[in-house]
């Protein structure tokens, strides 16, 4: 397990931008019909450890299948850097699209694990 750090992240315009600490050491990609169309690389962190900075007046949401998951989007460029939700045990949860850090990172897609969500 690596150490866990602050890293920012935004949507493409800039208009939402936050703050999330976590180890970037459980990443991963969904097979949905909504993740794979849009490439998401995955890091889940506890809503504690995230700090929206600006933005909120600026995002929109969408919801799907069980509507558990609240996507949010940037209403400007249309780019879902982050999504809200809970762990399953009633935890709130932070979905970074680590695609959205900045400045980049790089990630080995060999590492990262495989959630079958077209099944779940």
């Amino acid at each position: 397990m690596s150490d866990a750090k602050t890293y920012h992240g935004q949507c493409h315009c800039g208009a939402v931008q936050y703050d999330v600490t976590t180890a970037l050491d459980s990443m991963g990609e969904c097979n949905c019909s909504r993740c794979r169309r849009l490439g998401w690389v995955l890091q889940s962190a506890p809503a504690a450890q995230f700090t929206l900075l600006s933005g909120a007046d600026n995002l929109t949401e969408y919801r799907f299948n069980t509507e558990k998951i609240e996507h949010l989007f940037c209403k400007t460029c249309g780019v879902e850097s982050f999504a809200r939700g809970d762990d399953g045990k009633g935890n709130a949860m932070v979905m970074i699209n680590v695609n959205c850090l900045e400045p980049p990172v790089a990630v080995d897609r060999t590492t990262i694990q495989h959630w079958d969500g077209a099944n779940w």
